[in-house]
């Protein structure tokens, strides 16, 4: 049996004022839920949430690492800080990186093996483009991206996948739970292809417009185990209703 898990990932939003806010109010209001929950903070606000949540059944996790273990590298944040933080997840490969960033799948692969090594648990995004999938090419994209990041890796027991398409994010767009369900049913057919998974226990989030209206219709699908939460995961309300949707 899957658990379910709804993760916010907060990009880079928030303050001080505002941390305490929404941890402040999401903390007691999660207190029963049945699913798994975390949130991913920028890198400033880590150590407060941390703090915020400690004793609650929130988790905390990160937006990103580097591939890099440790050295002259100005900007970045290994692995193991996270992990000596207290950091228990990580997101990797989310679409706003690759687009902003130009990270490739091969780079996704190189953070996922350090992330693995650190005992970060790791939430890798794949997703198409509004033209590939108008073009018919969204599973595959979705599929080599999901070989580039995971093939030949070690330690994948832990793994969570998230399908974001990128034309959903932060447009108010949203892939019906058909679509949604179809992509879902492909990338766990994938997963059964790759060496080291077991794709009937990993877990599959939705990620691109989830809000608390949508959220239980998607989550009643069979392969879409929770979300990946955008903008919905700043306000405590509609967070936790997501939550709610999805024990």
């Amino acid at each position: 049996m899957r658990r379910a898990l709804v993760v916010g990932n907060w990009k880079m939003h928030g303050s001080r004022a505002s941390v305490d806010a929404l941890l402040g109010s999401l903390t007691p209001a999660v207190a029963d839920a049945t699913a798994e929950i975390a949130v991913c903070p920028s890198y400033v606000h880590l150590a407060q949430a941390l703090e915020l949540c400690a004793g609650t059944p929130v988790a905390v996790g990160a937006q990103d690492c580097s591939h890099m273990a440790s050295g002259a590298y100005t900007g970045e944040v290994a692995a193991d800080m996270l992990s000596d933080l207290g950091c228990r997840w990580v997101i990797l490969g989310h679409s706003e990186r690759r687009q902003y960033h130009a990270e490739s799948d091969d780079l996704v692969a190189a953070k996922l093996t350090a992330a693995i090594a650190a005992g970060l648990q790791a939430i890798v995004c794949v997703g198409e483009t509004r033209e590939q999938r108008e073009n018919g090419e969204a599973e595959q994209v979705v599929g080599a991206q999901l070989q580039g990041a995971l093939a030949a890796q070690a330690g994948l027991q832990d793994l969570v996948v998230a399908y974001e398409p990128v034309w959903a994010i932060g447009t108010g767009l949203t892939a019906t739970p058909q679509q949604a369900q179809d992509m879902h049913a492909f990338i766990r057919q994938s997963l059964a292809a790759i060496a080291g998974i077991d794709a009937a226990q990993t877990r599959l989030l939705y990620g691109g417009s989830v809000k608390a209206g949508n959220a239980a219709e998607l989550f009643a699908q069979v392969d879409i185990d929770g979300a990946l939460v955008g903008g919905a995961a700043l306000v405590a309300e509609d967070f936790q209703a997501i939550v709610a949707a999805a024990g």
